[in-house]
Formats: C-alpha cells, sequence, structure tokens
C-alpha cells in the first residue's frame, strides 16, 4: 500500500525511526528495547541488535520492491549461519 500506514496502536509506547540513527522506542516517556519473545513469553534476545535487525530486513525488502523484484520474503539469519 502506498501512503502512511497507521501508527499509534501500542498503548504508551513509541517506536521511532531516524535515518541515520535507526529504530529506537520508548515505553511511557522511557527508553525501552525492542525484543523477540517466543510462544510461551520466553525472552530470546532483547536490545539495540533487536532493532537494527528488524530495521535491516524492512529496508531489505523495500530495496527489493524498487529492483522489482516484487514480492519476495526477507529473512535474516541465525547468527553464525
Amino acid at each position: 500500500m502506498i501512503g502512511t500506514q497507521p501508527t499509534g496502536r501500542l498503548p504508551g509506547v513509541v517506536i521511532s525511526a531516524v535515518g541515520h540513527e535507526g529504530l529506537s522506542v520508548t515505553a511511557n516517556g522511557r527508553p525501552a528495547r525492542l525484543a523477540v519473545v517466543d510462544e510461551n513469553g520466553q525472552v530470546l534476545v532483547a536490545g539495540p541488535e533487536v532493532a537494527q535487525e528488524a530495521e535491516a530486513v524492512a529496508i531489505n525488502m523495500y530495496r527489493k520492491i524498487w529492483q522489482h523484484q516484487g514480492h519476495l520474503r526477507v529473512h535474516s539469519k541465525p547468527l553464525g549461519a
């Protein structure tokens, strides 16, 4: 979809993106971290690396579309792969 995507669905949480800084998050006005949580609620990994990986995957998908490679999936790789 072309245009601005709706945001503001996370109560008290603001996710920001700055081109030269990447993704950041605050919760109730205080710094917070993004995390990957499994189906049992266990935090698998949290911190700036999660934001960097999410940003990289989003940017790579955006670039694939602009390269006319269309409806492709973009995945990150596990550490060491």
